[in-house]
């Protein structure tokens, strides 16, 4: 090889090398926009069931599914279990979900001591059902979930039962 082509190959690796730097910097410093329903949702705090209050802002920036249930509903009941063993095959790949009873205290309480999860169970209340159609639910039905990406944006909604192969599937992407 030349000496003008070991140079020219060198100025063109760099080059490269400082435009892929620009790009990373730029990102970090300008992170993408997430929609206004999206970043509402950052702001909410529901009650946890052991009595304390649940920041979902403590998810952001990780691939984060949100399933509305409740403890009157045949089809959420069915999905749980499915959800929760999703939740522990991919915790270890940075995914956390998060539970919201459109429900009562009370029940979601019973309902948990005869089939415990291992994700976050929170909260929804009666407002829950206005929550889901702000996030894109126009029916307001049960079950709902939605994924919200590493960047805060809302990326998948599925109103009805999920499936585990389905979500499992999901996370590969």
């Amino acid at each position: 090889m030349s000496p003008v082509s070991r140079r020219l190959m060198l100025a063109g690796a760099g080059l490269g090398a400082a435009a892929l730097g620009a790009s990373l910097a730029w990102r970090k410093l300008n992170p993408p926009q997430v929609s206004a329903v999206a970043q509402a949702f950052w702001t909410r705090r529901f009650a946890g069931v052991d009595g304390t209050e649940l920041d979902v802002a403590r998810w952001r920036g990780q691939p984060l599914l949100v399933n509305f249930w409740a403890t009157w509903c045949p089809p959420c009941v069915k999905e749980l279990p499915e959800i929760n063993q999703f939740y522990n095959e991919a915790k270890g790949k940075g995914w956390q979900v998060l539970g919201l009873a459109v429900d009562q205290m009370d029940p979601v309480k019973a309902f948990l001591q005869k089939t415990p999860l291992d994700f976050a169970i929170a909260l929804a209340g009666p407002e829950g059902l206005g929550l889901v159609r702000e996030l894109g639910n126009a029916a307001g039905g049960l079950p709902f979930s939605l994924i919200f990406n590493e960047s805060g944006d809302i990326s998948w909604r599925r109103l009805g039962v999920s499936r585990l192969e389905e979500l499992r599937e999901l996370a590969k992407s």
